[in-house]
């Protein structure tokens, strides 16, 4: 049986994903050609890994105009309830 690869978003090349019953504090995982991040919700900020800075910035911004739905996303993963995909950067306004 295969499993689903948990992605919740893609825009430029970057891949977001977000992990079921995951460890605080509450973040989603980024990757972006060969680099990845695990990214916190709350500020947008790189906890481990890295990114390019320009794939970075992105992302912040990214996270932060998403924060309410990010979050929603990690109550249903602690409760193993199906995520929502969450619309990219490349399609907001």
């Amino acid at each position: 049986m295969e499993i689903p690869i948990p992605v919740i978003s893609l825009f430029f090349g970057i891949v977001i994903r977000m992990y079921h019953d995951d460890h605080p504090p509450p973040h989603f995982h980024a990757a972006y050609q060969g680099f990845e991040a695990f990214i916190a919700i709350a500020t947008g900020e790189i906890i481990v890994g890295n990114l390019p800075i320009k794939a970075t910035r992105i992302v912040r911004q990214w996270a932060l105009d998403h924060e309410a739905e990010l979050m929603a996303n990690w109550r249903r993963g602690e409760a193993l309830l199906p995520m929502e995909l969450i619309q990219g950067a490349d399609l907001d306004d």
